[in-house]
Order: C-alpha cells, then sequence, then structure tokens
C-alpha cells in the first residue's frame, strides 16, 4: 500500500511522468488491437504504385511476373491492375489530365476557404450544373468526397419526427451518416422487399420516411431492386435516396446510374455520387435533386460548411469526364461485354463469383487468410487484386473483389483468369 501511495505522489510531482505513463498504457492497448489484428489474418498492408493509374501499373518492389516478359503489351516491370475503381479507363486519359492542368493554370491549386466564405469559383458552379444536367435533376451540390456528402444529407434533412430505412449492407458512409441524424433508424435485411415493407408499416406515423440504398453494393456487386423499392415507397408515401457510386458513368444505357437502368428516374428523389471512381478518379461527391433540398443543404450540412472547397484541377478533370460521357457514350457499350466474359470465364473455372451482371466480380473464398494469400500471389504471377476480410466484409465471408474496366483488353481479362485458376488450385480454392 505505501509503495502504491508513493508511486502516486511522485506522478503528482511530475506531470512528465505522469504523461508517460498514460502514453505507455495507450501504447500497450494499441499494440494489443494490432496483434488482433495479425492473428486474425486481417490486416491490410498498402502496395505503394508508382506510376499513374490504369490497367497496367508499377508497383514497388513487385516485376510484372514470368507472364509480362511474352506480352506485347506492356514491359516488364508492368503488371495488370484488376481492382482500381477507374472503371471508364478515364484517370489517366490524356484529355483528362490536360483539362486538370489547364484548370490548375487559370484557377490556382486552391482556394484556402471553404465555399460560403470565398471558396466557390466559376468552375464550381458551372460543374454543379452540369452534374444536375446529367442526372436530369433540379439542382447538385459539391462536397470533398461522396463520404462527406453522406455524412452531411441525412443530419441536415431528417429530424426525430422522421424515419430512414437501410439496407443492411449499405456503404459505411450512409451508415455512419445515418448515424449523425436523429430520425428513427430502420434496418431492413439486404434486398429483402418483405422486410422493407414491414419496415415501412411501421414507420408509417412518421412525418417523412426516407428508403436509403445503394444503387451498387461496392462489396457483392449485386444492384439493388429499384422497381420494387420505388413501387414500394409509393404505396407507402416515401421518398427513395440511392448512392450511386459504384454506378455512375457506365450503368445504365447512357451511364446515368442504376435509376437509368432500371428505369426508375423519376421516382429517386436524392442521389449522392462521387467524381472518384468513373469520372476521372480523382476526388470529390455530389448530391443532386430537388433544388430546395440543395440549398438547405448549402446552409446545413456540416462537411460542406466546415470543409475547403474541392481543389480546381479536381474540378477540372471531373467536368471534361462528364463533358466526354455526355458526347460519346459508347465506352459504356464495351464494359457489359468485358464483365460477362470474365465472369463467365472464372464460373466456368469452378470459382463462386458475386453478384449480377457488374464489373464488380467478388471472387467469394470465405477464409481471410486464404483471401489474402491468394492475392498475395496473384501479385507474383502478375495481376493487381487485394483480398477482403472483416470488417470491411462480414466475417466468413471473405473475398477477393475483381473489377473490371472499360480498357482492359479481351487479353487482360483472360490472362487474370488463368492466374486465378493455377493460384487457386495452388491454395486448394479449386480442385
Amino acid at each position: 500500500m505505501w509503495a502504491v501511495s508513493a508511486l502516486g505522489a511522485a506522478l503528482s510531482r511530475d506531470p512528465g511522468r505522469r504523461a508517460h505513463s498514460a502514453l505507455s498504457r495507450l501504447r500497450g492497448i494499441l499494440e494489443g488491437e494490432l496483434d488482433s489484428i495479425r492473428g486474425a489474418g486481417t490486416w491490410k498492408s498498402e502496395r505503394v504504385i508508382t506510376s499513374r493509374q490504369g490497367p497496367r501499373i508499377r508497383v514497388s518492389g513487385v516485376s510484372g511476373g514470368p507472364w509480362a516478359a511474352v506480352c506485347s503489351l506492356s514491359p516488364p516491370s508492368e503488371i495488370l491492375n484488376f481492382c482500381a475503381n477507374n472503371y471508364l479507363g478515364l484517370s489517366s486519359h490524356p484529355e483528362v489530365i490536360q483539362a486538370g492542368l489547364q484548370t490548375l493554370k487559370e484557377f490556382g491549386a486552391g482556394l484556402s476557404s471553404v465555399r460560403f466564405i470565398c471558396g466557390t469559383q466559376s468552375i464550381h458552379k458551372d460543374l454543379e450544373k452540369k452534374i444536375a444536367h446529367f442526372h436530369q435533376r433540379e439542382d447538385a451540390i459539391l462536397y470533398p468526397s461522396c463520404f462527406d456528402a453522406n455524412a452531411g444529407l441525412f443530419e441536415a434533412l431528417l429530424t426525430a419526427e422522421d424515419a430512414v430505412l437501410s439496407d443492411e449492407l449499405n456503404h459505411a458512409s450512409i451508415i455512419d451518416g445515418i448515424r449523425l441524424c436523429k430520425a428513427h433508424k430502420f434496418r431492413y435485411r439486404h434486398l429483402d422487399m418483405a422486410d422493407l415493407e414491414a419496415k415501412l408499416k411501421e414507420a408509417q406515423k412518421h412525418r417523412l420516411r426516407l428508403v436509403a440504398t445503394d444503387g451498387a453494393f461496392s462489396m457483392d456487386g449485386d444492384i439493388a431492386p429499384l422497381q420494387e423499392i420505388c413501387n414500394l415507397a409509393s404505396r407507402y408515401d416515401a421518398l427513395v435516396f440511392v448512392d450511386e457510386c459504384h454506378a455512375t458513368g457506365f450503368l445504365g444505357p447512357t451511364g446515368r446510374g442504376t435509376d437509368e437502368l432500371l428505369g426508375v428516374k423519376d421516382q429517386v428523389t436524392i442521389i449522392n455520387s462521387t467524381l472518384g471512381k468513373a469520372l476521372g478518379g480523382a476526388s470529390g461527391g455530389y448530391t443532386t435533386g430537388p433544388g430546395p433540398l440543395v440549398s438547405l443543404l448549402r446552409q446545413r450540412a456540416r462537411p460542406y460548411l466546415f470543409s475547403n472547397s474541392l481543389p480546381p484541377a479536381v474540378v477540372g478533370c471531373a467536368s471534361k469526364a462528364l463533358d466526354m460521357l455526355m458526347e460519346d457514350n459508347s465506352i459504356v457499350q464495351s464494359m457489359a461485354a468485358k464483365t460477362e466474359r470474365f465472369r463467365s470465364k472464372m464460373k466456368a473455372a469452378g470459382f463462386t463469383i458475386s453478384g449480377v451482371n457488374h464489373p464488380i466480380c467478388p471472387v467469394m473464398l470465405g477464409d481471410a487468410r486464404l483471401a489474402s494469400g491468394m492475392a498475395d500471389d496473384m501479385l507474383k504471377k502478375g495481376i493487381f487484386v487485394i483480398g477482403f476480410s472483416y470488417p470491411v466484409v462480414p466475417k466468413g465471408k471473405a473475398r477477393i473483389r475483381v473489377q473490371i474496366s472499360a480498357v482492359h483488353s479481351e487479353e487482360d481479362i483472360d490472362r487474370c483468369v488463368e492466374a486465378f485458376v493455377e493460384v487457386g488450385r495452388r491454395h486448394g480454392a479449386l480442385p
């Protein structure tokens, strides 16, 4: 007892020693957490890319694999990239890059301000108008990311009088955004319309009812049944919100997204999406929908009010990407055939591929260590893919998520399948 009291007295006389003790405890807690992640096989390492984003990239410390030397399309130092959200291949398109450079020269590196103080340039307003026109909505508002758009929407729109109904597998940014609002929260089973209807019946006493769903689910490659969702919303007097991050630019006949794909553009009230995937791949997100909603978000959405404006170069790149897509959507048409080629060949080889007709093609493996080990060996074969495991996906549902790009060739796709078959057999994932 005396020793403990003496230690306490010593610490009280020496603030530096007390701070060191607190830091030591923190380090011990953090190291324990990190060790548990490693032990579970869910540790996520970051591979360092030393080139532009594209279908072929260079990765620090990695060669292109044994096939690269005989592949006429790639020098030996390059590997095939099958895990980027670069759906249309515009991240390194010369015209997109040039637009970014020109905007950088004309409008500078940044605004050093939030939008409402001195951070709104003509290019920001022009891009917002272009986005609204693209989606055939009244207005649009830009954010630094779609994560911010989702963080800003629900808290600003919904009150304790309202209800929000969310698919259980919605993106983390939707989940976090909903947590911030005071509305009554209902979670319905993934794509389960009977459960959604039951929740809508339960929510009838509330002022507003908002059904929130991803258009395309990024981990599973499946698409929300928007026709059924919109029918239920109409029956129970609800609004529909769709996150289109993994749909904008390439789903639907002209790339407008899942609402165009499924013929419900006039029934979806609010769309959030990103400029950081198909539309140039840099950064930025947005909300588009009714004019009064966008006006309210400019007044109340905290990520908009307290974040610096989107950098001019990012605005220039995204604006050019939208121009290219609206002028010629032929690149959209090539996505379906390439996606089907990969999916059909992988299924024929014996793999289970989640989702339907989406360029996100999750190769379902179940075990986190298996997914991680196979992804590492795929890299040795010259194929860049990543294993996904808990907490990114549910426990027991680890996978390697393959993503097809419009700029992948048929030869690229066939080589990826061949590597999967070889590595899968080595790891016992295939007979």
